[in-house]
């Protein structure tokens, strides 16, 4: 697999979504609430997340198992977009608590694991990683 644009595209949003959920969090932490910058870095951490979850329909392996291309990490699309769709709702019922778990577990399960399975050598970012960077494959 290439670096394509819808590659770096995906990667691009990925790692943005990486990047600002801590400062989503930090925002929401603490005696100090500040109302204005989480909502400002959680619309674009939303955004992001959307944008990879969305740019990874059209991203297609078919060395790995699949059906039609899509392998069972595509199922994080349908995740993302269900834990979206679930924290929006909560909001709009102003149950906080609530919106926080599904962010929190969308965070965890779609930046953080998911990011940790695009290092498996084999996949594009893990052969970047270990083999051209590092050498060690």
């Amino acid at each position: 697999m290439q670096l394509t644009p819808l590659i770096a595209i995906h990667m691009s949003a990925a790692l943005s979504a990486v990047l600002l959920g801590p400062c989503v969090l930090w925002a929401r932490l603490g005696h100090t609430v500040r109302p204005r910058w989480h909502r400002a870095l959680g619309y674009a951490w939303t955004t992001c997340m959307a944008a990879a979850a969305f740019s990874a329909l059209f991203i297609r392996d078919f060395r790995l198992p699949n059906v039609g291309g899509y392998t069972p990490i595509h199922l994080l699309v349908l995740l993302t977009a269900f834990s979206l769709y679930k924290a929006f709702k909560a909001l709009t019922q102003r149950n906080f608590s609530e919106h926080r778990r599904y962010m929190q577990r969308l965070y965890i399960g779609a930046c953080l694991v998911a990011g940790l399975f695009t290092l498996v050598p084999g996949r594009y970012l893990g052969d970047l990683v270990w083999g051209d960077w590092l050498g060690l494959i």
